[in-house]
């Protein structure tokens, strides 16, 4: 059922919790299916209060037409509200390492675009042996987005995470972005023109980064 890997990788990360990824990477995977691309999503590993009706993962399934199961393995989701290796061990279950997590991962054949959404921030920690840049850099991807606030603190979190992701490539993403709020446009211009990052605050601008064939369009 499996191929090796032939199309473009995408790996959804944030500055912080509740930053919006998995908003960004449900609403970026309906977008390419609409441009007639075969999109697929993974959320490797996720926690989640134990009551949780709709999780990350049956979100992102719910916008590439997946099972939530395929998105997110039952022995990758813990039920308790702490970063996964931490719910792991509260539960008495192993803890994974990030060798593992990343050889479970399959993409159906045909897949256009691969989707990746991480926990938390950047250095939240992910399995036993490693945090979101570990995953990244076990993973690969042709372009990381890195979702972030637009509003106070933005700077210091980009940066910082920016930073921790050196040697990929990074776009930023300010999720909320309102064009009428000083403080955001101000925000945006520091991090282009002072900081020279690549930063996008509408989808469509997201998207068009993504070439229907799998290559990056420079920018």
């Amino acid at each position: 059922m499996e191929s090796p890997r032939k199309h473009f990788l995408v790996v959804v990360c944030g500055t912080s919790t509740e930053i919006g990824k998995t908003w960004v990477g449900a609403a970026l995977a309906r977008q390419l299916l609409s441009r007639g691309l075969q999109v697929a999503a993974r959320k490797p590993l996720q926690s989640h209060a134990m009551d949780d009706t709709s999780t990350d993962a049956d979100v992102l399934a719910a916008a590439t037409g997946e099972d939530p199961l395929e998105v997110c393995p039952p022995d990758r989701r813990y039920g308790a509200p702490m970063a996964p290796p931490m719910a792991a061990d509260f539960l008495s279950r192993p803890v994974p390492t990030t060798a593992q997590v990343t050889d479970e991962m399959s993409w159906p054949p045909g897949t256009d675009v691969g989707i990746v959404e991480t926990i938390g921030g950047v250095r939240s920690p992910h399995t036993r042996d490693g945090d979101g840049v570990d995953l990244v850099a076990a993973l690969a991807p042709d372009l990381v987005v890195l979702v972030a606030d637009a509003g106070l603190g933005t700077v210091n979190s980009v940066r910082l995470s920016v930073d921790a992701l050196a040697g990929h490539r990074v776009v930023v993403h300010l999720n909320r972005f309102d064009p009428d709020e000083e403080l955001h446009i101000r925000n945006l211009r520091w991090l282009t023109d002072s900081c020279g990052l690549a930063v996008t605050t509408a989808l469509d601008s997201l998207i068009d980064l993504i070439h229907p064939i799998g290559e990056p369009r420079i920018v």
